[in-house]
């Protein structure tokens, strides 16, 4: 039941960022979509440890900020640079999303089936 603690901090993160209008000037949408890519990366990373039992707080909280700085960050090297590095960072985080959704449905669906036998 753990698992269930980022899908619930993400909810009520969305209620709350709905409920404050706060806009992010359009010059920094790209390094701001990438590190949202990246933490969400983190939180169903962490959903699928848990699910494994090998979910360790400290290890999500710096991989959470880590990864999401060092995304962000890149995205601005890119800019700095002229390579969109941001559409790289979101392909790769959206593989590595998918390949975690995929992997926890996966994990789910097998473990209901062996509780019905």
């Amino acid at each position: 039941m753990y698992f269930l603690l980022p899908v619930l901090g993400l909810i009520i993160g969305l209620l709350v960022g709905l409920d404050v209008h706060f806009k992010v000037p359009s010059q920094y949408g790209a390094y701001l979509s990438v590190a949202m890519l990246a933490a969400l990366d983190t939180i169903f990373g962490g959903m699928k440890a848990a699910l494994q039992k090998k979910f360790d707080a400290q290890t999500f909280l710096s991989g959470f900020f880590s990864n999401t700085l060092l995304a962000a960050l890149f995205a601005f090297v890119g800019s700095l640079l002229g390579v969109d590095l941001a559409l790289a960072a979101v392909v790769a985080f959206g593989v590595r999303i998918f390949n975690n959704l995929a992997e926890i449905r996966h994990f789910i669906l097998t473990r209901r089936k062996i509780q019905s036998h």
